[in-house]
């Protein structure tokens, strides 16, 4: 069995998706092609990922994860390896993913390193212009405002870079919450940022959040905190294959097909 297929499944033991009440067609649910009606959710929050979501990735983390790779010796085949293992894992916190692949934790000298070099490439690409918005996602995240959806932006980068970026983009008036992994709140595949979401947003119900990303740990974090719409964008890291292997109850083309899904 292969790395990634260990993952998965041991990933899949989370368990079978819980129903929903939606507005797809059945087939765009997990198991769908049953005849069910299905209903519109009212969304109170929804809880965006950035890098592919509604920020334009472009190679821009995966050249960032190879410079950071190169920078402690990491080099031809080896490298290739801990590439495909970084585009497999997309979406999970960038130190877990260093540190998986160098050994020890995030205190681990290489792994603050190649953390530290990762952090620099992201930066400059910020100061060449090289980080825009996905077509609409401003225009989503305006949307569902208007309608009283709280925006919270989500994150596998660190609070420092995510704050770069928003302040970049000039988002800060369009969001109602950042949030990224740290002490005490572990990110994807795990359901931390968006419970933390739920509760400092004051958000009644788990089922009226909608998750939104682009990897599959993404839809992993939406489905075990219970969200109502667990959605999945064809604008990142993973197609729409790895994307169906996770549990979800949408797949759009981009995250502005989203305000159309919901109702405030």
């Amino acid at each position: 069995m292969s790395h990634s297929q260990s993952n998965r499944r041991a990933i899949a033991g989370a368990g079978p998706l819980l129903s929903r009440h939606v507005s797809a067609a059945p087939s765009d649910i997990l198991g769908g092609g049953e005849s069910v009606h299905l209903a519109t959710l009212a969304i109170k929050l929804a809880c965006l990922d950035m890098a592919g979501t509604v920020i334009n990735d472009d190679g821009i983390v995966m050249g960032a994860f190879a410079s950071a790779m190169k920078a402690v010796g990491i080099e031809g085949e080896a490298l290739k390896n801990a590439l495909t293992y970084t585009s497999q894992t997309m979406g999970k916190p960038k130190a877990t993913v260093f540190a998986d692949l160098l050994g020890g934790d995030r205190q681990t000298p290489r792994v603050e390193e190649a953390l530290a070099t990762f952090n620099l490439a992201i930066a400059e690409a910020i100061s060449d212009g090289r980080v825009v918005e996905v077509p609409g996602a401003r225009a989503t995240m305006t949307a569902l405002r208007a309608r009283g959806v709280k925006v919270c932006l989500t994150t596998g980068f660190t609070p420092e870079t995510q704050e770069a970026m928003v302040a970049y983009l000039g988002w800060q008036g369009l969001v109602d919450l950042t949030l990224a992994p740290g002490r005490g709140l572990r990110g994807r595949p795990y359901p931390d940022m968006v419970l933390a979401a739920v509760l400092r947003l004051a958000v009644d119900d788990v089922r009226e959040v909608a998750v939104v990303g682009d990897t599959a740990s993404d839809l992993w974090s939406g489905h075990r905190a219970g969200a109502g719409i667990v959605a999945g964008v064809l604008t990142g890291s993973h197609g729409r294959s790895q994307l169906e292997e996770a549990p979800h109850t949408h797949i759009l083309g981009s995250v502005a097909d989203l305000p159309s899904l919901i109702r405030s």
